[in-house]
């Protein structure tokens, strides 16, 4: 699979990571977290860095700490996956309590969590996750989540801070603020939506923030195309957009390619994306993700697929996860 530099981290990431907020979810199509297989969860992400998925995003908040449970016991198990893998996690959600909290204490108390589940000393990179609502001032203060994390800094916890809000513009100002080294940046940035250019890119660019861009498959749409009658966790398409996906998919038929490798390499293409965190549920989806990287695609499709390229209208519903 290719590779690309992470920002100003200067971290080697694959352009298809793992995104593990659905791993091992084996609910009805378009809801989450109803039902969670541990075992499926666990053989799903060893697939997944098998296939050269080596980076690994998770959070708290993702399955109500599943997720990082079950990253940790594949860590446990398979030690030599674990040496050639990079695991970044979240802070911000108090999944005991409900609701967010970014002071100082619940930040520490965060990390602590998340280094038990997942078994490690540290982290490369930590995000701060979806301070949406909260006062800036309070998030980036000393006292704050971005205090606890610089602490965590020099206490060699953790190398890099990020920011990973699921609204563009709030990712926006925050990484406008210098401050942080990477961005998981989510509804911004697919064959359907070019938030990002106006948003959140000029703001990347600045200050070389490395970008693990999510949802760039828009709930599986833009990897499967339309499906009739399957809903679409927090989207709602407009029939003229299944259409224009379908065209898409067309076109790549036409060419011998398979859309998710078009969608995924569409959105690392762009000079600041260095990696896409799609979220697969199971092994099957993980292994295409990732051998999408790998394929390769001529360049004439490139051309030929710009004109289909719109910031098409879809109605995004607030959402829980990247």
């Amino acid at each position: 699979m290719q590779t690309k530099i992470l920002g100003r981290t200067g971290l080697e990431v694959p352009i298809v990571s793992l995104g593990t907020v659905f791993i091992g979810d084996v609910s009805p199509a378009g809801e989450l977290w109803k039902e969670v297989d541990e075992d499926l969860g666990a053989e799903t992400v060893v697939a997944a860095i098998e296939a050269g998925c080596t980076l690994v995003d998770t959070a708290p908040l993702y399955e109500n700490t599943q997720s990082e449970k079950i990253i940790g016991r594949v860590l446990r198990e398979r030690p030599d996956l674990a040496a050639k893998c990079t695991v970044t996690t979240k802070v911000g959600y108090d999944v005991e309590n409900g609701g967010r909290d970014f002071c100082y204490d619940a930040i520490r108390r965060c990390v602590d969590g998340s280094l038990a589940r997942l078994g490690l000393d540290g982290f490369d990179v930590l995000y701060i996750h979806d301070p949406m609502g909260f006062p800036m001032e309070d998030v980036m203060g000393d006292h704050g989540a971005l205090g606890a994390l610089r602490a965590l800094q020099k206490e060699g916890v953790l190398k890099f801070v990020g920011i990973a809000a699921n609204d563009p513009e709030t990712n926006g100002p925050y990484i406008e603020t210098g401050e942080f080294d990477a961005a998981v940046v989510p509804d911004a940035w697919s064959l359907l939506n070019r938030k990002a250019e106006a948003l959140v890119f000029p703001a990347i660019e600045k200050h070389n923030v490395g970008v693990a861009l999510a949802t760039p498959l828009e709930r599986g749409l833009l990897a499967t195309g339309p499906v009739p009658g399957r809903n679409y966790l927090n989207r709602n398409f407009s029939e003229a957009t299944l259409s224009r996906v379908a065209k898409i998919k067309d076109l790549c038929s036409d060419y011998g390619v398979p859309l998710v490798a078009v969608s995924l390499q569409w959105c690392s293409r762009h000079p600041l994306v260095a990696t896409t965190i799609p979220g697969g549920r199971n092994k099957q989806e993980v292994v295409e993700n990732a051998q999408a990287g790998g394929i390769e695609i001529p360049e004439a499709l490139w051309d030929d697929l710009e004109p289909l390229i719109q910031d098409w209208e879809a109605s995004h519903i607030v959402s829980v996860g990247d």
